[in-house]
């Protein structure tokens, strides 16, 4: 068929969020992948079993997973929490307690579970769906608060605060939110900056007042959300990171700057000033697929960005392109890492010197990233949930979140659920 129109089709397929996760692959060899009922009444939310303990990573492998230099921790399949497949995943670090919470997103709600002894996780309980079940939700933290949009019709934005994690007497139990904003419908995902108490939650209605690009949400007092506004100019917004600029370019020094995944390009705005917020520009590259995610360097020199669709499109392999930003106004590709599989890149983050990449089918990728600037990527270490192939499809790990103190780093697996790895002494 001509390449126009299979790219029509593929495009289709995702425009109401990530490509399907749950695709027609059985995931052969990840454990018993029963999903539960999880009606979002909370009559059967799981039992937070535990599917497969510590397992170091030996010669290569950790049990039926490939491994270089991360042991599991623990796993927890999605029959563990009662759901279909599982999407987003983010974390919470109490800072009272120092207790560390991985927060799963799943086809019909939310789950927590508290990490902090790894030999004993707990489930904590769900918190449904606020309206239907969507394959894909997202989540985010705003201090003591879990900030979580879905596909699903009528679903808006709802608030949980985090510190009711602690209280938990008989896990699991059934959660409700404490707040939920309805100037929203539907929403592929949410961004939070930390710095100055915004939501942004981008991928609405492409037919609402932003065009399905970003919606400004004030959070600051969390329970009480309330929108100012929206920037809309570029767009439907799949994902995106906002910053409180601190990089290269003195003209924007302490702006807070919106990066945009545009589908078919980056969009760069000032959103400084809610009620107006400025284009700054956007950025084309080559081969374009499907402009998906993308996160800043800790300098904010550098902006790496994943192509859902160009391994597809194009049949390359697990393609990542960094943009130079020294210049927020003129940006210039600085180079492009290759991965050694054709799976398909999805979500990606740094910290410090390396960036987690959630590789879909080649499960997590642990990119070295101190040479950057010399245009020097090398692939340092992996976790391969998915092992049953490294093929271009959307099965395997949707997401990864890097940041807890401890190093555990916590995985989404689409098919098989909730993994914790660290790093091997």
């Amino acid at each position: 068929m001509p390449r126009v129109i299979l790219q029509m089709i593929l495009v289709a397929f995702i425009l109401v969020g990530c490509s399907s996760d749950n695709g027609g692959d059985n995931n052969l060899g990840n454990g018993d992948n029963n999903g539960g009922s999880g009606n979002g009444g909370g009559t059967n939310i799981g039992t937070g079993d535990v599917t497969r303990g510590a397992t170091p990573c030996d010669g290569g492998m950790a049990a039926i997973y490939p491994c270089n230099g991360y042991d599991l921790l623990f796993q927890m399949n999605l029959g563990a929490f009662a759901a279909n497949s599982s999407n987003d995943i983010w974390g919470w670090t109490d800072a009272t307690t120092n207790n560390e919470y991985a927060i799963v997103g799943l086809d019909n709600g939310t789950a927590f579970v508290d990490i902090s002894d790894a030999e004993n996780p707990v489930y904590l309980g769900k918190l449904p769906t606020a309206t239907v079940s969507s394959g894909w939700r997202d989540v985010k933290v705003y201090g003591d608060y879990a900030i979580i949009v879905a596909e699903a019709d009528n679903h808006g934005m709802q608030v949980f605060d985090l510190k009711k994690l602690r209280n938990v007497t008989n896990p699991p139990q059934t959660f409700t939110a404490d707040a939920r904003y309805t100037g929203i419908g539907n929403a592929h995902n949410v961004v939070v900056n930390e710095a100055n108490g915004f939501a942004y939650p981008v991928g609405t209605a492409r037919n609402d007042s932003f065009n399905g690009g970003v919606h400004f949400v004030d959070i600051q007092n969390p329970t009480s959300p309330n929108g100012v506004g929206g920037y809309g100019v570029n767009g439907y917004t799949h994902d995106a990171q906002v910053i409180t600029y601190n990089g290269p370019d003195s003209d924007y020094t302490g702006r807070e700057i919106f990066i945009g995944a545009n589908e078919n390009l980056i969009a760069i705005a000032d959103i400084t000033d809610k009620a107006n917020p400025t284009q700054i520009g956007t950025i084309a590259y080559s081969n374009i697929g499907y402009t998906h995610q993308g996160w800043f360097t800790e300098d904010h020199r550098y902006f790496i960005l994943g192509d859902e669709l160009d391994e597809i499109d194009f049949g390359f392999n697990s393609r990542t392109l960094v943009f130079d930003m020294t210049d927020l106004d003129a940006p210039q590709l600085h180079t492009t890492y290759t991965g050694p599989t054709g799976a398909i890149d999805h979500n990606g983050y740094v910290l410090g010197d390396e960036f987690f990449l959630a590789n879909y089918t080649a499960g997590m990728r642990v990119l070295d990233i101190s040479d950057i600037e010399n245009e020097n990527i090398t692939e340092k270490a992996f976790f391969d949930t998915f092992p049953s192939n490294n093929t271009a499809s959307f099965n395997g790990v949707w997401s990864v979140y890097p940041y807890f103190s401890s190093g555990k780093i916590i995985i989404n697996d689409s098919n098989s659920g909730l993994f914790v790895v660290q790093k091997s002494n």
